[in-house]
């Protein structure tokens, strides 16, 4: 998640009259933090004063494929809502889908970017867990001083769930992906695969960290566990004219392989190259959990598409992969609404293009809290 730099100004300046607190000294444990090495040439930013900075190595395409123009959101006896397009469930018929092999992965969506994934041999894995606000004093911020990014409806992972985590992957550090929280709760007796350089935004307490480059694996369990490019970027420390961490932090994708299947977490991006050259180096894809909302603004649209998904741009990744099913998140009741009409329009628009399209890679839509055998 990012905001626009002309928004951001707007509340970061109200935010900074509070933030500057006492930092409180920590006698914790440290974390054990391991780097994995890079199999390609790990690109970063040229300019002078920048160059510690990760670079966008993939860029937005001079034309898009699809673009949805008009009538972009017609109803849908599918979808029930209280209002129009607001707190909402998905009650159409999903489809009956036969993958390659006999072993499957339980795929459990938490809400907004947040999964639960079970592997064929029982590696519990999250994916992006953030069950709460963002956190304070940001969540804070946003519910009092305006801004709009504050769900409704917190996500939550079972006690269960919690104790069976062999391991964590965030695909970036912005806020709705990353929450330290949530970290305190899963606490220290599982791995936390991230991007490169992440391990610093962690709280100390003896964590065990993984940073990985693109194209890097690690093995938790029987499962290989994939880090992939993704056309996005990075931030979470802005005070205006005073600080900012831009892009020191490395973003993308999670590829999980386990018995001949893969499951496919796109992480916030764009559309780009990124998604061929995924299928280039890991082949076709079975189940494809890719984002559609974010991409909505007035004013500021083509910035928000740039790093986001637009429905349209998801069937498109998702036929550059040759994916079995897509199973798409980013919407929803259990979501912070960044650059979207409303908590649902993004899954309309989604099955209205399928149609204009007639993709045929089958969607799976699942409600928060709801899981998929696959």
């Amino acid at each position: 998640m990012k905001y626009n730099k002309n928004i951001e100004v707007t509340y970061m300046k109200k935010i900074l009259s509070f933030s500057l607190i006492p930092l409180l000294a920590s006698c914790a444990a440290p974390n054990n933090v391991e780097k994995l090495s890079s199999q390609i040439d790990i690109k970063y930013k040229k300019t002078e004063g920048y160059t510690h900075q990760f670079a966008n190595t993939y860029k937005r395409p001079e034309s898009y494929p699809h673009t949805c123009e008009q009538d972009c959101y017609p109803k849908t006896k599918d979808i029930q809502c209280e209002t129009d397009m607001e707190q909402c469930r998905f009650v159409g018929q999903n489809p009956l889908v036969d993958l390659p092999g006999s072993n499957d992965f339980s795929v459990r969506w938490i809400g907004h970017a947040s999964f639960v994934i079970t592997t064929p041999t029982n590696e519990t894995i999250l994916i992006d867990p953030v069950t709460e606000q963002f956190d304070w004093p940001i969540d804070w911020a946003f519910a009092n001083l305006g801004g709009g990014f504050y769900r409704d409806t917190p996500a939550h992972i079972t006690d269960d769930e919690l104790a069976a985590t062999q391991a964590v992957v965030y695909s970036h550090i912005h806020y709705d992906h990353f929450n330290k929280a949530d970290i305190e709760t899963i606490g220290t007796n599982t791995k936390y695969l991230t991007p490169l350089n992440f391990a610093n935004y962690f709280p100390d307490g003896g964590y065990d960290i993984v940073e990985m480059p693109w194209y890097s694996d690690y093995s938790a369990g029987d499962t290989k566990v994939h880090f992939v490019p993704a056309h996005h970027f990075s931030n979470r420390i802005v005070v205006p004219f005073i600080t900012n961490d831009d892009d020191e932090t490395l973003w993308g994708g999670w590829l999980l392989e386990n018995g001949g299947k893969k499951v496919f977490f796109a992480g916030d991006t764009g559309y780009s190259n990124h998604f061929k050259d995924i299928h280039k180096a890991y082949g076709d894809i079975d189940v494809c959990l890719i984002p559609i909302a974010s991409y909505h603004h007035e004013e500021y649209g083509n910035w928000y598409r740039n790093v986001h998904l637009t429905p349209e741009d998801a069937l498109t990744a998702a036929k550059d992969m040759n994916c079995g099913v897509i199973i798409p998140w980013g919407y929803g009741n259990a979501s912070w609404k960044m650059g979207d009409h409303t908590s649902h329009s993004a899954l309309f628009r989604l099955l209205h293009m399928q149609k204009q399209l007639n993709s045929q890679i089958p969607l799976y839509i699942l409600n928060e809290g709801e899981k998929v055998i696959l």
